[in-house]
């Protein structure tokens, strides 16, 4: 059975959504992040994952305090991303209770620094952030598109010991137009050893079960949370 991810994205200390990664297409839906978290551990989600938007644009977490907030308040497995930039950036990040930290532009910029927290953090507790657009990982908020194709990226990566990755394809995030499966079953028939956490465009229970049928190991989701397109006491329920 897929692995269900709710998520929560913050902007001034408040849960957002973005359309594509637009900044300029930010819709808040709720004052406190903590409270949504706590609503999540109610319906019976065991795991969240939460996105610093101001970090991943400051290209240095900025939303910590957020974080500790919905960790000390909650029991929710966390994994965090956005702005993890420096060895103290990725300490903060878990001594404000992430247990995982997703990081992707230092895997594409400084892969030495990515490799050197993958050996001194270990396989667990690190994720990378693949987000593709137009066949390219996309960096800094996806601010800026880099040269490396995606399969190769994680190839790289998986020699190196990786063992989660979160993919997000930047063209569906916050359209609720459904996910890239054919991009997902792509990565999982090369890497099928691969713990994939699918990202973007969830607009239905429909699309988390077309991803499991696809054989997909993880999916997160959030703003057809936000919209009301998901019921999620039926599907945790039917989980």
């Amino acid at each position: 059975m897929i692995e269900l991810i709710p998520a929560i994205d913050i902007i001034d200390g408040q849960c957002v959504r973005l359309t594509k990664g637009d900044y300029d297409q930010k819709t808040v839906y709720r004052d406190s992040p903590a409270e949504v978290a706590k609503e999540f551990e109610q319906l019976g989600f065991k795991r969240l994952h939460v996105v610093d938007l101001d970090g991943a644009k400051s290209k240095h977490i900025v939303n910590d305090s957020v974080l500790r907030r919905i960790t000390t308040e909650t029991n929710l497995t966390v994994d965090f991303g956005g702005g993890i930039k420096t060895d103290e950036d990725i300490e903060k990040a878990f001594e404000a209770g992430a247990a995982m930290v997703t990081v992707g532009s230092i895997a594409v910029t400084q892969p030495d620094l990515f490799i050197g927290w993958l050996n001194k953090y270990g396989a667990e507790r690190m994720i990378l952030g693949a987000d593709v657009r137009n066949g390219k990982i996309s960096i800094n908020g996806w601010k800026e598109d880099s040269a490396e194709d995606l399969l190769p990226f994680l190839q790289k990566y998986i020699e190196a010991g990786v063992k989660n990755v979160l993919c997000t394809e930047i063209s569906k995030d916050g359209t609720l137009q459904g996910p890239a499966i054919e991009l997902y079953k792509e990565v999982m028939k090369e890497y099928p050893q691969l713990h994939l956490i699918a990202s973007g465009g969830v607009s239905s229970k429909d699309d988390i079960e077309a991803l499991d049928r696809a054989g997909i190991p993880a999916v997160v989701f959030g703003k057809a949370i936000y919209e009301g397109r998901i019921n999620l006491k039926e599907l945790v329920t039917t989980k």
